[in-house]
C-alpha cells in the first residue's frame, strides 16, 4: 500500500516526519518535493486552514462523523 506523509529535511539531509505519529520503518522509499509552495496547492492550504485543527472544531463538525 502507498502511503504519502509530510517530511521535514534537515541541513544533514535527514528525513523527519512532521507528525511525530508517524514512523518510518527502515526500507526504500521515493521522496518528492515541491520546488515551491505554489506547485502544491494542498500544502498552501493547509497553513490557511490550520486554525481548523482544534478541539472546538472537532465538536463544532463531530455531529456530521459516522457513529462507531
Amino acid at each position: 500500500m502507498t502511503q504519502t506523509i509530510e517530511v521535514e529535511i534537515n541541513d544533514a539531509g535527514e528525513i523527519r516526519p512532521v507528525n511525530s505519529k508517524v514512523i518510518l520503518r527502515p526500507g526504500k522509499a521515493v521522496l518528492s518535493w515541491p520546488a515551491n509552495d505554489e506547485h502544491y496547492p494542498a500544502l498552501v492550504s493547509e497553513k490557511a486552514l490550520e486554525d481548523w485543527l482544534s478541539p472546538e472544531e472537532d465538536e463544532a463538525w463531530a455531529y456530521l462523523q459516522r457513529e462507531k
